[in-house]
Formats: structure tokens, sequence, C-alpha cells
């Protein structure tokens, strides 16, 4: 699974991520109170897609130059 949850402290709302643990580049998507993070692909697109103000899908196209 590519969207790894990040847990969410319900008392504070807040979230801590460690920079350091992650390799290259990466996301993290936040909406109704849930955060996720995702590794971004060396060569394509992330897309995230919404609907009426919340995240619906996050869809990735990778490819690679020949």
């Amino acid at each position: 699974m590519r969207l790894q949850e990040i847990k969410v402290n319900v008392d504070t709302m807040k979230f801590e991520v460690d920079i350091m643990e992650q390799k290259g580049s990466f996301a993290i998507v936040v909406c109704d109170g849930q955060a996720k993070l995702t590794e971004l692909p060396h060569h394509g697109e992330t897309k995230i897609i919404t609907h009426q103000g919340k995240v619906k899908r996050v869809k990735f196209d990778e490819g690679e130059e020949f």
C-alpha cells in the first residue's frame, strides 16, 4: 500500500513525522482529521483527487524516459 497512515494525537490533533526516516521526496495528505504519507515516484505524476472539499483518492502515473 502506498499511503501510510500517520498517527494523529486525538487530544491535540497534531502529528509528528521524522523527516530523516523518510527516503527521497514524499507528500503528506490531510483530510477530516486523518493524515497519510506517500513516497513520490522518481519519474511520474502524483495527483490528489478531491470532491466537495474532501480527498477522494491519490493517483500515481509513473514512467521512465527511454
